[in-house]
């Protein structure tokens, strides 16, 4: 007997379990590294980069990796000469981490950070704040008893 047809699932909305895992894990491995490693770059001597967030595809082949120097300063220059070195670096990363492919790295700077400091400069700002505080209450209603 013939299935009725039903339609396809819908794709799922987010990352799913098994790339947020692979990520986390990849994302360990990549701050092992750069603290342990040296990376033979002059725009990478003495800079210590953080590593915010990775991305997994869902084929576990491909690598968003971001990060944020520390100070934030010379984000793109850092970003690039990451860029340059990948291949050094997943080399690294595939004896450290156990998956069936060692995953191509993308390095992208992490905006979330200035993010975060231009929405605290504009929550400071006292326009924006006096919006955000509540008015003191109004004692007027209770006096007309």
């Amino acid at each position: 007997m013939k299935r009725p047809y039903t339609p396809a699932r819908a794709a799922p909305k987010g990352p799913t379990q098994r790339q947020l895992r692979a990520g986390e894990l990849v994302r360990h491995a990549l701050v092992e590294i750069f603290r342990t490693e040296e990376i033979n770059d002059p725009v990478l001597a003495g800079v210590s980069v953080t590593v915010t967030e990775v991305r997994v595809n869902p084929d576990l082949r491909h690598a968003t990796v971001f990060v944020e120097p520390l100070g934030g300063g010379n984000a793109a220059a850092v970003t690039e000469a990451l860029n340059r070195h990948a291949k050094f670096v997943r080399g690294h990363l595939g004896r450290a981490i156990e998956l069936r492919f060692t995953p191509e790295l993308l390095f992208r700077h992490d905006e979330s950070f200035t993010e975060a400091a231009r929405m605290a400069r504009l929550f400071d700002d006292p326009k924006v704040r006096q919006d955000l505080t509540p008015d003191e209450p109004s004692d007027s209603w209770k006096d007309e008893d």
